[in-house]
């Protein structure tokens, strides 16, 4: 029975991940498909863009969720707390539920970038390490009004974050696996923004604004119809 339930868990984390807050947001509430505006990707930040803070906030909260929820599972099998088997198999069940957000069975594998489900899946791996990531994250948009930059800038923090400050200041006993884990993770975040990257250089990508203003997109909606 254990292993069937080994087994059948990244399968449940990959279907959790395939839940589209962001679709199902833009198309009950706003009757549109998010995946033909603005970046064109089911995440948190395009709904930002295209449909304001209001729809943003339960989608970003919902993805993050996922994350944490995928991660929790590996508490339905017998492994020992906190060794590099557990470790390992709440980073396939990460794995799973990002893939899925990614490429979601339910939306024609068109998804988002996964940023806030990654972020969902480090949270419930190393808490205080993600409370630091946020911290990061948050103070670059404060600066920037850069979501990407943001994000990359807090995806290359994390490793450093779980490697020096908790692997040698604070002195606390990290697995291998959360190590290379945390390379990873950093690296996945990086090559989803290459396109986000390549706007920065240029100067093209877009900043968000955090004034309370509705973003236009009745017009948008009208202007693609007519279009």
């Amino acid at each position: 029975m254990s292993l069937i339930i080994k087994c059948f868990l990244p399968v449940l984390a990959y279907l959790t991940g395939s839940i589209s807050t962001a679709i199902f947001v833009g198309k009950r509430f706003f009757k549109i498909d998010i995946r033909d505006y603005g970046s064109k990707n089911a995440g948190a930040t395009n709904i930002l863009r295209v449909l304001g803070p209001q729809a943003a906030l339960p989608v970003f909260i919902f993805d993050l969720l996922k994350g944490v929820i995928a991660v929790l599972l590996v508490r339905l099998t017998d492994l020992q707390h906190e060794t590099n088997t557990y470790v390992s198999f709440q980073i396939l069940l990460g794995i799973c539920v990002v893939v899925g957000h990614i490429f979601p069975l339910f939306a024609n594998f068109k998804g988002g970038k996964g940023v806030a489900t990654t972020a969902g899946v480090i949270l419930a791996m190393h808490p205080y390490a993600m409370l630091m990531v946020f911290g990061i994250f948050g103070l670059c948009l404060l600066i920037s009004r850069y979501v990407s930059l943001s994000s990359i800038t807090a995806a290359i923090c994390f490793p450093l974050i779980v490697i020096i400050v908790f692997g040698e200041i604070f002195n606390k006993y990290e697995t291998l696996t959360m190590k290379i884990f945390s390379l990873v993770a950093s690296g996945m975040i990086i090559i989803t923004h290459r396109n986000n990257i390549k706007r920065l250089l240029t100067g093209t990508e877009s900043k968000i604004s955090f004034s309370k203003k509705q973003p236009p997109v009745a017009e948008t909606v009208t202007d693609k119809v007519n279009t």
